[in-house]
């Protein structure tokens, strides 16, 4: 998927570019993301952080629940060096 066909992407692009549509997007992340044409199911809610210079996020997503432990380690040192590469680096 290239950075034009990823909607996320282009979102935070957009954040970047555009203050106003970032503080649009942080105070109502649903009715924003919908009107960009990302789907949010019912009963979702979003939320949306700004990462700083001095302050990064870490955001530990739900545990598939159809692996074992040996098999959650494994994916979940991949995810963590690949997402966050700038700030273990």
């Amino acid at each position: 998927m290239t950075t034009a066909e990823n909607p996320m992407q282009k979102i935070i692009t957009r954040c970047w570019e555009d203050e106003e549509f970032k503080k649009r997007l942080m105070a109502d992340p649903k009715k924003v993301l919908d009107g960009e044409g990302v789907n949010v199911p019912d009963g979702v809610s979003i939320r949306v952080m700004e990462d700083t210079e001095q302050v990064r996020t870490l955001i530990i997503p739900p545990a598939p629940s159809h692996l074992d432990d040996d098999q959650l380690k494994g994916i979940a040192g991949g995810w963590v060096k690949r997402c966050y590469r700038s700030i273990l680096d």
